[in-house]
């Protein structure tokens, strides 16, 4: 992979030792670490980290598909790790594997959608050029004819007194929305340039449905979402996966569709798309039915099966009342058939990394002589790439109680290429534990950089918000822009690369060249954060009035 070259020269050495990159004091003294933990932390070594992304990202896993053959030899891996640790089970029966059932709908390419203007010729689409749809009904085949309602960004938001279903009625329709959510500058309104969860495409979806709608169209833009067209193609033209047994109202066809596909939607009513876009996004606007229906037959491949999220615990000394959890998701997405070449999506730094990281971080706990006051867990989880559902199953049924869960730090998608001078921790300043995240920074010579894409919500975007919503203090870690030897403009060049050429795509793969110093900086972060929580004075919070607050205090009040 281009994106990624090994960086010499003062910092060589550092990554050789394991990604020891401080200069000076040594950030277990600043931070006050007993000598066990300081040596547990720096035990943290980058050529494991690299044996697992390398192995992990094998052809021999196929991709790590929710529910394949390799992505349970990858859920079996880690649980193998976790018991040559000497961690203790935390699943099903004396397991360290979770069962979660799923179903698996995989839309077949005879699956037919089209625009019916009620004046001129219809438009007929094609599958993954044009759009891409998934029967959230978990048929075999489904039948659709109906209106299409354009309900600008599709949010019903009482606390910003917005409303796009406002006066109309969507039931039994199809709503066509726009991807993210109204423009704003003013941090009390959508939190200005910040995505909050109204702004995602999941949230687009259960919306509609919660409404009644019959389908929902998602306008793709690339500005909007933050990656491009081939991105929402390769992730569904994989099978879709749903909860089994989830009694959420669901879509006929949750779909996407190109924005030139929408231009000539709103053509065809008479209208603009440019007009339509900005107009959504002021207080203005008013949704409408188009003189347009959406004609589709959709046939797909329904399956039931299992998969696994893998959990081990460090046990305390002095039981659970402020237990950490470490988590990252194992899976990708596994093998796609209609691709020429090569269409194994291998998922190397995704989330390949994330995975080496958590089981480096496990290694180095396990090695402790003098146990943790509270119990440190380890998750492993499957289904992130099919919208965060083990991790969501997670949260609804963790081992420990989330009231006694101080914080969940996440792993996903660390770069490696280098060493980082700089770390992104979105939602950390959310939470009580943000004076410990930036003295922790400042120990490791960490500039704390805001996120350079804050219209693409990140933070909803990972396993940590499905622990942010069963009330547990969560955020994921990561790079930011700056590394040993570059500019900030050489970070974001390799971000960029990486989000253009490899994001979801098959050439995301192990390649000898990486640099894991990366990777074994923030595991030795993430320790340092992981042991401050566990050793506090008192146990972390939301900050009062965040959105994730009333689900922390009504945890509290029932344990």
């Amino acid at each position: 992979m281009t994106f990624m070259r090994r960086a010499f020269g003062a910092f060589g050495l550092a990554a050789a030792l394991g990604g020891s990159v401080w200069a000076g004091a040594d950030p277990a003294m600043d931070l006050g670490l007993p000598a066990d933990a300081a040596a547990a932390m720096h035990s943290i070594d980058a050529e494991r980290i690299r044996a697992h992304v390398k192995f992990l990202s094998d052809d021999l896993l196929e991709g790590r598909g929710t529910g394949t053959r390799g992505g349970d030899i990858a859920a079996a891996y880690i649980a193998a790790q976790f018991a040559l640790y000497g961690l203790k089970p935390a699943g099903d029966n004396g397991s360290y594997l979770q069962k979660v059932d799923f179903t698996g709908v995989l839309t077949q390419p005879s699956s037919s959608l089209s625009l019916q203007p009620s004046h001129g010729a219809p438009l007929e689409l094609k599958l993954g050029e044009d759009y891409v749809t998934s029967n959230q009904r978990q048929t075999d085949s489904i039948d659709i004819d109906a209106p299409i309602v354009f309900v600008g960004y599709g949010i019903e938001a009482p606390e910003y007194r917005w409303d796009d279903f406002k006066g109309v009625d969507v039931k039994g329709k199809v709503v066509l929305v726009i991807v993210n959510e109204p423009p704003s500058t003013d941090p009390k309104f959508f939190k200005a340039e910040a995505m909050t969860y109204y702004g995602r495409w999941t949230y687009k979806f259960e919306e509609a449905a919660r409404k009644g709608a019959l389908g929902a169209l998602i306008i793709h833009r690339t500005d909007l979402a933050s990656y491009p067209w081939q991105v929402v193609r390769s992730s569904w033209s994989n099978e879709q996966v749903y909860l089994a047994n989830d009694r959420e109202p669901k879509l006929s066809a949750a779909s996407w569709i190109q924005l030139d596909v929408a231009r000539q939607l709103f053509a065809a009513s008479g209208l603009k798309l440019e007009d339509m876009m900005q107009l959504a996004g002021t207080r203005k606007f008013k949704a409408r039915e188009l003189p347009v229906r959406l004609k589709a037959h959709i046939d797909s491949k329904v399956r039931k099966f299992a998969s696994y999220n893998v959990l081990g615990v460090l046990p305390g000394t002095d039981g659970a009342t402020q237990a950490v959890v470490y988590s990252a998701h194992y899976d990708h997405l596994g093998i796609n058939p209609a691709l020429s070449g090569d269409n194994i999506y291998n998922g190397a730094v995704d989330n390949g990394t994330g995975c080496g990281i958590l089981l480096e971080l496990a290694h180095a706990f396990a090695g402790l002589t003098v146990k943790p006051p509270h119990p440190v867990l380890f998750a492993s989880v499957t289904a992130e790439e099919k919208g965060l559902l083990g991790s969501d199953y997670l949260g609804k049924h963790l081992p420990i109680p989330a009231a006694q869960i101080a914080l969940d730090l996440n792993f996903d998608a660390v770069p490696p290429i280098g060493t980082p001078e700089s770390v992104n921790v979105t939602g950390a300043e959310r939470t009580t534990f943000f004076p410990a995240v930036e003295k922790t920074s400042k120990a490791f010579g960490f500039q704390i950089q805001p996120d350079a894409e804050p219209g693409a919500g990140h933070f909803y975007r990972s396993d940590h918000f499905s622990l942010a919503r069963a009330g547990v203090p969560a955020f994921s870690v990561n790079t930011a822009l700056k590394f040993a030897g570059h500019p900030p403009e050489w970070g974001k060049a390799q971000r960029d690369e990486y989000t253009a050429k490899h994001y979801h795509q098959p050439s995301d793969e192990y390649a000898a060249d990486m640099d894991f110093s990366s990777n074994a900086v923030l595991a030795k972060f993430g320790f340092a954060l992981g042991w401050q929580a566990l050793t506090g004075e008192r146990t972390v919070n939301w900050l009062p009035g965040d959105e994730f607050e009333a689900i922390r205090l009504t945890g509290a009040a029932g344990h």
